[in-house]
């Protein structure tokens, strides 16, 4: 098992309701997410930065 830190830009072009189905997709393209963290957001750009843990076999 493979434990990576990844950290990614996810546009804020919908609505924020959907925000966390859409972060949870977005990191499956990685692995399997441990925990995730949003660490900044960027509302001129409509941008969130996000900080993750996951793993792959």
């Amino acid at each position: 098992m493979i434990t990576d830190f990844i950290c990614l830009e996810i546009d804020l072009n919908y609505d924020v309701a959907r925000l966390h189905d859409c972060i949870e997709v977005e990191l499956q393209k990685y692995g399997k997410p441990l925990r995730w963290a949003i660490t900044a957001v960027d509302s001129d750009n409509k941008k969130v930065v996000l900080e993750a843990v996951v793993t792959k076999d």
